[in-house]
């Protein structure tokens, strides 16, 4: 079976993740290893918390080329919450410059009248890249659980694979592009639906290649 890696980098929601993860038939291993992302057939990066202490935390244990490698040589690649920010070039969170791979920033949500920060709760996706193999078998405008207070603004509005409403803000919930996917949301916490979406991730990952 090809084998997932599931970064561990102190920033939770890690269980919760590999229970989704294994839920759907995935071969997870919870790493903070260089050696088991360079051997592994495709990376899930997860997380709850901020920015600057996730990319300290990744620097710290030397996990900050092993992931650009991963998705330069075209792994599947998955981030959940957290692991979608730190993506982007930076944070209004923060000051800590982001891994990069995405251009663009990490925003927070304008205050407005009656609108709840953090976003947390059940929310309708709007899909953007409705043909992405990620939304495949899921109901027109899917449900899924947030728990955010920042959002990403990619420069590049055609990485945007979904959008959410929040109040008056229509903003990215989900990117996708080439072997790059990552959601604002929690497909391990959102019922049938996130199952089939970690489904679909792991249906992406080559089922030629035999873990070691």
């Amino acid at each position: 079976m090809p084998l997932i890696a599931l970064i561990d980098y102190d920033m939770g929601n890690l269980h919760s993740a590999e229970k989704g993860l294994q839920k759907v038939g995935a071969t997870v291993k919870i790493t903070d290893s260089p050696q088991v992302i360079a051997d592994a057939d495709a990376v899930v990066i997860p997380g709850d918390g901020a920015f600057d202490p996730a990319i300290k935390h990744l620097r710290e244990r030397e996990l900050i080329d092993p992931i650009k490698s991963a998705i330069a040589q075209g792994k599947p690649f998955l981030g959940i919450c957290l692991g979608l920010q730190v993506l982007f070039d930076n944070s209004e969170e923060g000051v800590e410059e982001g891994l990069g791979i995405i251009p663009g920033t990490v925003r927070l949500f304008q205050p407005e009248p009656d609108l709840t920060i953090p976003h947390m709760g059940w929310n309708h996706l709007e899909l953007t890249q409705p043909e992405h193999p990620l939304w495949e078998n899921l109901p027109p405008d899917p449900m899924v659980y947030f728990v955010h207070s920042y959002y990403v603004d990619p420069i590049d509005p055609k990485v945007r694979a979904a959008m959410v409403t929040h109040g008056t803000q229509k903003v990215t919930s989900a990117i996708a592009q080439d072997n790059i996917m990552a959601v604002q949301f929690h497909p391990e916490k959102s019922s049938h639906v996130g199952l089939q979406m970690l489904a679909n991730f792991v249906s992406l990952i080559p089922s030629s290649v035999v873990a070691s």
